[in-house]
């Protein structure tokens, strides 16, 4: 989730509807200036007990944030407290129960992207070294109830904890218990974005059960593949899903603003403090008249706010956020993102994939969403099949793509070995989560502590 800094610099108020527009025009950028943004999150644990450590506590949190700044991380503040740091690599920030994640730097490819992410895994782990901690890469906490888990203390997760009860019954688990692996990628024009964005949607379910890993809950398995995927089914129906209107003729940016001003609010952020506007309209702020802020107009930073708010499987702010990925260990990390540029960044794998599932209703849309996250990559598929049965051409599409793009490091490898981790999964038709599985039923002997060694980075 998004992470404030201190600006004591307030903009303008926005005078005109069309501004909500243009800001998503502001995104655009030509092909030779995209980038790609990869973030990751992962819970950290104490090695002494497997506990989750508390922000305050001798080891916890806080201390590890202040080790990172040895590596030339700077500390971000809201009020007191040090609850992000900002450097060239991105930004690294707490989810509400703790769980740490770096929200990479935009990069021109994907070997950057993997050094990046092996520069902070080894930071952190040097850290916890020090500190008695380490860190798991899965979807969900796979023993801990939410009573055992901390609270960061940042304003933004207070009122969300407050207002996620009100309107699902699994919004707390979003928050305190889940973890992802997300990609951030950029667009040319509008035609682009709605491309993008259709392609996105339509194929999220299959980056969901590649990456399905969260089968266990309170030590015990769960009955899916992605409880995490689930879980967004009972989070906040009012910011959450597929989007039908995506795929309708004319879609594109003024659409999506018309659907976030329909998301309702969670907080307005000013003076470094967070005011709780929970539930209340956007509509209403851009008439001076939200009730938490009245005689108050949003400026374009509030307009920014609000759309980290929204949660779909695919996301609009000035770039596109592909969300459907399960948390997982580092390979995983890196074919995330090569699975997304290698089907949006080259024209013609764009296009191909777009063949592939432009002939589904939105029923079958919806039908193949709710079904992944117990059946993963046995999930029916719209026209008969299952989701297997399109796999492997995906990741070929993905891989023709990539080879386009003809990204090389110093050995001369393009970036198409990223997709290695998911071609596994379609070779041996297991998801992670039911290689987890095997185990835990087999020779863990039901022993869900075994899942630390396993699963840790």
């Amino acid at each position: 989730m998004s992470t404030k800094t201190e600006n004591t610099k307030v903009s303008a108020p926005i005078e005109d509807r069309q501004q909500l527009i243009d800001y998503f025009a502001g995104g655009e950028k030509p092909k030779e200036r995209w980038r790609i943004g990869t973030e990751h999150e992962k819970f950290v644990f104490a090695k002494s007990d497997f506990h989750a450590p508390s922000y305050t506590e001798q080891g916890g949190i806080r201390d590890l944030l202040d080790g990172l700044t040895a590596y030339g991380w700077k500390p971000v503040l809201e009020g007191d407290n040090v609850i992000a740091l900002s450097g060239p690599d991105g930004t690294v920030s707490l989810e509400p129960a703790g769980q740490l994640e770096l929200s990479g730097a935009p990069l021109e490819n994907l070997h950057e992207t993997c050094n990046e992410t092996g520069r902070h895994l080894e930071q952190v782990k040097q850290v916890g070294e020090r500190l008695g901690i380490n860190y798991l890469g899965l979807g969900m906490w796979p023993d801990k109830t939410r009573a055992e888990l901390p609270i960061m203390p940042k304003g933004r997760y207070e009122i969300m904890l407050r207002h996620m009860p009100r309107v699902g019954n699994l919004g707390l688990d979003m928050m305190l218990r889940t973890c992802t692996i997300q990609v951030n990628l950029d667009y040319a024009s509008e035609a682009d974005m709605a491309q993008k964005f259709r392609v996105g949607l339509a194929l999220q379910p299959l980056a969901t059960a590649l990456f399905a890993n969260s089968p266990f809950t309170e030590g015990k398995p769960n009955g899916f593949l992605s409880f995490r995927s689930n879980i967004w089914s009972d989070t906040d129906p009012a910011r959450t899903g597929m989007l039908p209107f995506v795929f309708e003729d004319g879609f594109g940016y003024e659409r999506y603003a018309e659907y976030a001003l329909d998301v309702p609010m969670y907080f307005v952020y000013r003076d470094g403090k967070y005011i709780d506007a929970a539930g209340q309209s956007f509509r209403d702020f851009l008439k001076g008249e939200l009730p938490a802020y009245p005689g108050h107009k949003p400026t374009i930073d509030d307009w920014a706010d609000h759309l980290s708010t929204a949660f779909p499987e695919v996301r609009l702010k000035t770039f596109l956020e592909m969300r459907g990925a399960d948390g997982g260990r580092w390979g995983r990390i890196c074919a995330l993102p090569a699975l997304w540029v290698g089907l949006l960044y080259d024209q013609g794998a764009l296009d191909a994939a777009w063949d592939l599932v432009k002939g589904w209703s939105m029923e079958e849309r919806e039908t193949l969403r709710s079904s992944v996250p117990k059946l993963a990559l046995a999930a029916p598929l719209p026209g008969g099949g299952k989701l297997r049965d399109i796999a492997g051409e995906v990741l070929d599409i993905a891989a023709s793509g990539l080879n386009a793009r003809a990204r090389f490091n110093a050995s001369g490898d393009n970036e198409s070995g990223f997709l290695d981790p998911l071609r596994e999964v379609v070779r041996t038709g297991k998801v992670p989560a039911q290689v987890l599985l095997d185990r835990f039923n087999g020779d863990w002997g039901g022993d869900i502590r075994r899942v630390y060694e396993e699963a840790r980075f």
